[in-house]
C-alpha cells in the first residue's frame, strides 16, 4: 500500500471537481444540495464556512447567515468574493469564530483527515454545528473503488467510514444529531438506475441499511462549562470550640468565621 505522503492529492482534487460536470456527479450534487437545504435551512448565526475540494461547488445555500465563506485549495486568477484560499488541515481564521462548518469530501482528499476535522473544531464556537459530507465504503460506491484502475473522480477519495468519523467526532466534544446514508445510484455514467428502490432508502434513514453511496453527519460541539470546586477545610486550619461540636474560626484569623459543614 502506498504512504498517504506519495498520493497527489491537488491532482486528485481537481479530477474530483471536473467529475461533478458529469451525470452522475451533477446527480450526486443535486442529492447533497437538496438535503442539505432541507436540513440546515432553520439555522442562523453570523458566519458560516464551506470546507471542500473546490469553491465551484457551493452547497447549503439556504442557511441565513450573515456571512458565507468557502475555501479552495488552489489559487486561481480571479478569486470571486467570500472565497479563501487554503489548505482544509491550516484554516487561516480565529478559534470559535464559525457558527456552521460544512466539510464537503474534505477528509475523503486530504492526506491529513484528523487534522481537518480538528481544525473544524477549533474554528466553530461553542454549540456551533458541523457538517460531515463523504463517500461510503460500505456501498457499492466502496466495492468500485476498491475494484477501480484508475483514481479519477471520486475513486481517488479515502472513503473512510461514517463509524470512524462519529468516533473522531466525540473525541472531538461533539454530539452527534444526524447520521445516514443517502444515494442509491449505481456508480456509472449510462446507468440512472437506484439500487433497490425506496425500500432501502428508507432503511438506509433508519440506519438499518446504510449502503448510500455517501454519508451526511450533523453533530453540535459542546460547550464544557468548568465545574466550580468546594472549598476543602483541612483539620489543621480549624479549631473546636471548648464545649461546642461546632467549627469555629480558622487560625490566625479569630475574627472570620467559617461556613457551617455540608456533613
Amino acid at each position: 500500500m502506498k504512504s498517504n505522503h506519495n498520493v497527489d492529492y491537488p491532482s486528485r482534487c481537481e479530477s474530483f471537481e471536473n467529475w461533478f460536470q458529469t451525470p452522475l456527479g451533477r446527480s450526486l450534487l443535486a442529492d447533497q444540495r437538496y438535503y442539505l437545504d432541507r436540513r440546515l435551512v432553520k439555522l442562523t448565526g453570523a458566519r458560516q464556512l464551506q470546507v471542500g475540494v473546490s469553491h465551484r461547488i457551493p452547497l447549503a445555500n439556504s442557511t441565513d447567515f450573515s456571512e458565507k465563506i468557502i475555501t479552495t485549495p488552489r489559487c486561481f486568477s480571479d478569486i470571486p468574493e467570500g472565497v479563501v484560499v487554503c489548505d482544509a488541515d491550516e484554516l487561516p481564521f480565529p478559534g470559535d469564530s464559525m457558527d456552521l462548518v460544512v466539510l464537503h469530501h474534505t477528509a475523503d482528499f486530504s492526506p491529513y483527515p484528523h487534522q481537518v476535522l480538528r481544525e473544524a473544531a477549533r474554528v466553530l464556537r461553542g454549540d456551533g454545528s458541523i457538517v460531515l459530507i463523504g463517500f461510503n465504503p460500505v456501498s457499492v460506491w466502496g466495492i468500485r473503488r476498491l475494484v477501480s484502475r484508475h483514481h479519477a473522480g471520486p475513486w481517488g477519495g479515502r472513503f473512510l467510514s461514517r463509524g470512524r468519523m462519529e468516533d473522531w467526532l466525540h473525541l472531538l466534544d461533539f454530539q452527534v444529531e444526524t447520521s445516514l446514508t443517502r444515494f442509491y445510484h449505481l456508480p456509472f455514467q449510462r446507468s440512472g438506475r437506484k439500487v433497490s428502490g425506496g425500500f432501502v432508502q428508507r432503511l438506509s434513514g433508519y440506519g438499518v441499511l446504510p449502503v448510500g453511496a455517501y454519508y451526511c453527519i450533523l453533530a453540535k460541539k459542546q460547550v464544557c462549562a468548568r465545574i466550580p470546586r468546594r472549598n476543602v477545610w483541612r483539620q489543621s486550619k480549624v479549631m473546636g470550640l471548648s464545649g461546642t461540636g461546632t467549627v469555629g474560626a480558622a487560625r490566625g484569623h479569630p475574627s472570620q468565621s467559617l461556613a457551617p459543614s455540608d456533613e
